[in-house]
């Protein structure tokens, strides 16, 4: 029998990798991953670049050493570049000059390829300065930038998973003092209180008329507020055009480059409107990487992702895909939507690994469950909350806004939290719901989740039995308090 191989060496792969070899210890398992770094917390990477995570190998989920002592086969810096579903094989090229390209034959194969960020169609996003934020090379590069005269691959933790180049590259830099966010989205959010921490003037350019927009206006409102007390400038309304070098590469910029390469010196909208940078962040979204299926006949969906089934299978025999390259279906919808998050890779991996060991497991609806921290403001969402989706979907949407506090108003430390609810008109369905506020408000949206994948409607979420203690909450919890409200509205 030939090898389970697995394309890509993150959360997905390296899940399902594993769950295989637990169920069947005896099967070959063979990874391909064409980065150095493997099974990494995506989501820590802010946390880096501000400082509160020291090393970049903190954020390692599992070393190549500790996937070797699973006895899976893992090839770093091998990018796989074809797939032949007819011959099943997949073509190979190591990264080494050296490394000659070779066919790998497969039983069953996983693509896990992941997603990348985007930065079009903003003109000059290929100039030296205007970053990206999805992997650790990116938080690494970041980091340098900020700390030129301080960092270094030892300094970062990079171990021998980093380049030296990545971090050489900003050794002669001037540091920044003023920089760029296109996107008030999860990662704009967290990076403006990431720049902030390193003392940066920190501008937000938001094309809409409000940041984290699949959060809603109640939990956008709060952020703005927030953000802007911080220090974070905002420019919502505005789409960024265009970066330029200022006219020259030779460090006369207003941060000075000590580089060849020409480097971002100033932002202009499509107002007109422009400012002087030092360097800039670009969160406007990722794509899937489904590239290498292109001349396959594996079928992708309306999302751009890869169509899969409930199992994680594909449209072709023996050929499965999950994670951020991959769709799931919607808890509330039905339907099948591409919504990339960690979790809903490492639960499709492990439960592809459990079906290709002989024991068929469905990888699990998604309900765009997701949190967010704005410095001091916690920040969740789940479901469909957005009026105009909820109707494409058949449903007649009705919301209920509410602030409660998050204690007993006569204990210590009570905080506004404010929690939005969204149901069907007609059968008093839950679809979603927001929550935002500054004591322990986000984990909160965790009820909301649970009764979505329960298809519960508002009459029953509003008589849960959740816990009440006076440190923790009031007695109507504030998911239970909106429900109450939401209900009133519906009857």
């Amino acid at each position: 029998m030939d090898p389970f191989v697995v394309v890509g060496g993150d959360a997905a792969g390296l899940s399902a990798a594993s769950k295989l070899k637990r169920e069947d210890p005896e099967r070959e398992v063979v990874v391909f991953e064409k980065g150095r770094w493997v099974s990494y917390a995506h989501c820590g990477t802010p946390y880096f670049v501000k400082g509160e995570v020291a090393e970049l190998t903190d954020l390692l989920s599992l070393t190549p050493d500790e996937v070797a002592e699973r006895d899976i086969e893992l090839h770093r810096e091998h990018e796989v570049t074809a797939v032949d579903t007819g011959a099943k094989t997949v073509r190979v090229e190591p990264g080494d000059s050296d490394g000659e390209a070779f066919d790998q034959p497969y039983e069953e194969l996983l693509v896990a390829t992941g997603g990348r960020a985007v930065s079009g169609p903003i003109e000059g996003s290929d100039l030296a300065g205007v970053f990206t934020l999805h992997g650790l090379d990116d938080a690494a590069s970041i980091r340098a930038a900020l700390e030129p005269d301080e960092a270094t691959p030892e300094s970062l933790g990079g171990g021998d998973f980093l380049d030296p180049a990545v971090v050489e590259r900003y050794a002669a830099w001037t540091p920044p003092e003023t920089v760029a966010i296109v996107g008030g989205g999860y990662v704009g959010v967290e990076m403006a209180e990431a720049f902030t921490a390193h003392d940066l003037d920190v501008h937000l350019f938001q094309r809409g008329e409000h940041v984290l927009g699949p959060f809603g206006d109640a939990v956008a409102e709060r952020v703005e507020t927030e953000l802007r007390e911080r220090g974070v400038t905002l420019h919502l309304g505005e789409e960024v055009a265009r970066f330029s070098d200022g006219g020259g590469s030779d460090g006369d910029g207003p941060a000075g480059s000590g580089s060849d390469d020409p480097r971002v010196a100033r932002l202009e909208c499509e107002s007109g409107a422009a400012l002087d940078i030092d360097i800039a962040l670009v969160g406007v979204g990722i794509r899937p990487n489904v590239e290498l299926l292109a001349d396959t006949p594996v079928e992708l969906g309306d999302s751009g992702a890869v169509a899969v089934d409930e199992y994680g299978r594909t449209s072709v025999a023996d050929v499965y895909a999950a994670g951020d390259c991959a769709e799931a279906r919607h808890a509330v919808t039905g339907e099948f939507d591409w919504v990339p998050l960690g979790l809903t890779a490492n639960r499709a991996g492990r439960a592809i690994g459990r079906t290709v060991a002989g024991d068929p497991t469905k990888t699990g609806e998604i309900a765009g469950t997701a949190v967010v921290k704005a410095f001091d403001q916690e920040c969740g969402r789940t479901g469909v909350v957005d009026h105009g989706e909820a109707r494409e979907a058949g449903f007649d949407p009705v919301s209920e806004t509410i602030t409660t506090r998050s204690r007993s108003g006569y204990y210590p430390g009570a905080a506004e939290t404010v929690v939005s609810l969204t149901a069907d008109r007609e059968t008093g369905r839950l679809l979603g719901g927001t929550i935002v506020g500054t004591d322990r408000a986000a984990v909160r949206i965790d009820t909301v989740a649970t009764a979505l994948e329960g298809n519960m409607t508002v009459d029953e979420v509003e008589r849960l039995d959740l816990a009440y203690a006076p440190p923790f909450s009031p007695v109507w919890d504030p998911i239970l308090t909106a429900a109450k409200v939401l209900n009133g509205s519906l009857e």
